[in-house]
């Protein structure tokens, strides 16, 4: 039985206000003309952009209308992210919800972008699957930098990485290098969607589990549509990339460990003296 995914990965213009209407009409819409479609998903912060006056918990008035929306397209729906109001401070937080408009799982930000992001920092990974379809992994923007991040996820089980960003600063280059990097070693698919305007500099990209580059857009609103096939990804595992690398089998096999993990980062010479974390940019945005 073949196991494929329909997506859409939405690259809207984003501001620091409602946005929540224009995120409702491009369901309405995708829907409409793509009614296969079995996930939407849109960028970091996408509902009211980086300010952080826009908090609330969850489930709340924002989640239980986005709970609302899915029903009523029965739509897997990621709605980029919020800041979710704890009695620990505000998350960053990416809510999954299903087609019955429940929300299944969530996933709190785990590398907020130090120094200038102050979101608390999440503790637990997310995978969860759309049944009968793929594994799915979820990862926020500055979590991409992290390479141990997407090994987790794919340690778990997740066939494709989604991973909603607001980067408006110029590494957005490096992020689609990281994407390629982290398909490849991972042998996933990796799905980077960024936002525009106060919602990021665009240039979404999508990732196959050998490194090709499915899509990337440019600095324009667009919609993004792909059907990722789980075989793809377990021909890919089984053979190897281009079929020479089967990375994740070598490190199945490995009887090692690696030191860095068994004796902590601060045993390491190359991390004795970092220094503190240090703020040299000013008017920083949000990542």
């Amino acid at each position: 039985m073949t196991r494929m995914l329909s997506i859409a990965g939405v690259q809207m213009r984003v501001r620091c206000g409602d946005n929540r209407p224009a995120m409702s009409l491009y369901v309405r819409d995708i829907k409409r003309e793509n009614p296969g479609v079995d996930l939407i998903f849109f960028s970091e912060l996408c509902a009211f952009g980086p300010e952080e006056r826009y908090s609330e918990p969850i489930p709340g008035p924002t989640t239980e209308m986005f709970c609302d929306l899915a029903r009523a397209h029965r739509i897997w729906l990621i709605p980029g992210s919020i800041r979710e109001k704890t009695d620990r401070g505000d998350f960053n937080t990416a809510p999954v919800i299903d087609p019955e408009g429940r929300i299944v799982a969530r996933y709190r930000k785990m590398f907020p972008w130090r120094p200038f992001e102050n979101t608390v920092a999440g503790d637990a990974f997310c995978v969860f699957e759309v049944p009968g379809r793929l594994k799915v992994g979820l990862c926020i923007c500055y979590d991409q930098w992290f390479p141990e991040v997407t090994r987790q996820l794919t340690w778990l089980g997740a066939e494709v990485i989604l991973c909603p960003t607001m980067t408006v600063t110029t590494d957005r280059e490096l992020e689609l290098v990281l994407s390629r990097a982290h398909a490849i070693g991972n042998q996933i698919y990796f799905f980077g969607l960024n936002g525009l305007d106060q919602g990021g500099n665009g240039q979404s990209v999508l990732i196959d589990p050998e490194g090709a580059v499915l899509e990337r857009t440019g600095m324009e609103e667009r919609v993004i549509l792909a059907r990722l096939h789980g075989e793809n990804v377990t021909e890919v595992r089984e053979n190897g990339a281009l079929g020479y690398c089967q990375v994740l089998k070598s490190l199945r096999d490995d009887a090692g460990c690696f030191s860095v993990y068994r004796n902590g980062w601060m045993a390491g010479p190359g991390f004795q003296n970092l220094g503190p974390m240090r703020d040299k940019r000013l008017n920083a945005h949000e990542k």
